[in-house]
């Protein structure tokens, strides 16, 4: 994409962010964002649901507030009934509303399979926007949703995720980063991105690369869904994953010794997932705790900020 240059842009592709940031007033500027995706539970209902929240996890990354939103539908024409459509869209609207936003229109289209997301507009105070670049030495950092969707959504492909194990993926997916989002502004935030396709790893290392220094994070903290790890072990792995794994290998440092899975684990992508916060260190376990009392029940402080090294991610075993 060429470079945009313009006086009221705050955030644009020149940086490895969440989301666009565009001054409309001195006190206020609107977020953009945008992203869709194939379904990836049967319900059309709860897909509805994960892909808002997905897509307005870009707005609470950077410390804004949903406020409106398009829907965009590609939709099997005879291979699904119409009330598919139907409930796919009162997933959507539903989970918006719940934000405080509403959907205001959309785009939709036939396609080969059905696929759904939207793309968002919010708002922040210009002076008050929190980037992926921003993190400093001393600093902790802050992960508010465990890892594993992904690895668990190619169990549930095979069949392998009885009811429960079902009802807590999908619990983590359609939940809102808005608590998380307001209290870790309120704590001072100095970084912030969500967990999404490129892993924890991946964001960890953007998030690296842009503020200049070297994010370490402690394994044995990193939250896991319950049976991700053996879920792993036995092959239930994702091609994204693999990629992942594959792009960072050059810009990681292990100390000590990281198994097979616990490898997948860092690099498998997340739908939905939560939030990366570099904050200042004597207020992150506080965050963390007032986030688990809140029933953000897996929210943890999983390492710290160092001053820049040979490898801008270590991972300590």
């Amino acid at each position: 994409m060429p470079p945009q240059d313009h006086p009221d842009l705050i955030v644009g592709t020149s940086q490895s962010d969440d989301s666009g940031v565009v001054r409309i007033s001195d006190d206020r500027a609107i977020i953009l964002t945008v992203d869709f995706f194939p379904a990836i539970v049967d319900d059309p209902y709860v897909f509805g649901q994960v892909a808002a929240a997905n897509a307005m996890s870009d707005v609470y990354a950077m410390g804004g507030e949903p406020v409106a939103a398009l829907n965009i539908i590609g939709f099997p024409e005879g291979k699904l009934e119409i009330e598919a459509l139907e409930l796919l869209m009162r997933g959507g609207a539903d989970k918006v509303n719940e934000a405080g936003a509403v959907i205001v229109g959309g785009h939709t289209l036939k396609d080969s399979e059905l696929k759904y997301g939207l793309s968002v507009v919010g708002t922040i105070h210009p002076d008050n926007v929190v980037l992926t670049a921003g993190a400093r030495p001393g600093d902790a950092i802050v992960l508010t949703k465990p890892l594993g969707t992904g690895i668990y959504s190619t169990a549930l492909k095979n069949g392998a995720l009885d009811a429960e194990q079902e009802r807590l993926f999908i619990d983590q997916m359609i939940a809102l980063n808005a608590p998380a989002a307001r209290a870790m502004v309120a704590a001072g935030a100095h970084a912030c991105t969500d967990v999404t396709g490129f892993g924890l790893a991946g964001h960890a290392l953007e998030m690296a690369d842009g503020s200049d220094i070297t994010i370490a994070i402690y394994m044995e903290a990193v939250p896991l869904l319950p049976d991700a790890a053996y879920f792993a072990s036995h092959g239930f792995l994702t091609g994204g994953g693999m990629s992942n794994l594959e792009y960072t290998n050059i810009s990681l440092e292990v100390e000590g010794s990281l198994t097979r899975e616990q490898k997948m684990l860092l690099h498998d992508p997340q739908t939905s997932g939560g939030l990366l916060i570099s904050l200042p260190a004597e207020k992150a376990q506080d965050l963390a705790d007032s986030l688990r009392n809140s029933g953000a029940g897996y929210a943890a402080v999983i390492g710290e900020v160092l001053p820049q090294a040979d490898k801008p991610l270590l991972i300590r075993v």
